[in-house]
């Protein structure tokens, strides 16, 4: 029997922290300052990439960057939450790359193949609607055209 009832998975792309939790971890963050260690920049970034807020995730997909970049021990953390902040900033192509990089590490990971289903939905959704745009455009770019060419016609 089919459900549609979103994914765990799906639900935890969803679901932010309240604004209290993501206050525990800003102050922890902030109270580190240039020494901040990484599991606590993890945190946070992890908190930020939750959140509804675009600036939030924008920071929480800097900070997982850095994080990837810098400590190679953790990039295996980093890969399911740069995905799932580039998903939310709708960023498809680089959210499938970080996805695309876990499942290759780990093909039965669950977590990783429900976003990538969510991840081909958007893409299809949106490239559905970027056809039918385009369509709308050359179909009035086709008129506009016809109307033009019969107007000189008659100006002959």
């Amino acid at each position: 029997m089919g459900s549609n009832l979103p994914s765990p998975d799906a639900v935890d792309a969803e679901t932010p922290l309240n604004p209290a939790e993501l206050q525990v971890l800003r102050a922890q963050y902030e109270k580190e300052g240039e020494m901040v260690g990484v599991q606590t920049k993890f945190n946070f970034a992890w908190g930020l990439v939750k959140s509804t807020r675009r600036d939030d995730q924008q920071l929480g997909v800097m900070l997982l960057s850095e994080i990837f970049r810098t400590s190679p021990e953790r990039r295996r953390e980093c890969l399911y939450y740069l995905a799932l902040g580039n998903f939310k900033l709708g960023n498809y192509a680089e959210a499938r790359r970080y996805n695309d990089l876990l499942i290759k590490r780990e093909p039965a990971n669950l977590q990783a193949s429900n976003l990538r289903s969510l991840i081909d939905d958007k893409v299809a959704k949106e490239g559905l609607m970027g056809v039918a745009i385009v369509s709308g455009i050359a179909v009035a770019a086709g008129v506009i055209g016809g109307v033009l060419f019969r107007n000189m016609g008659r100006h002959r």
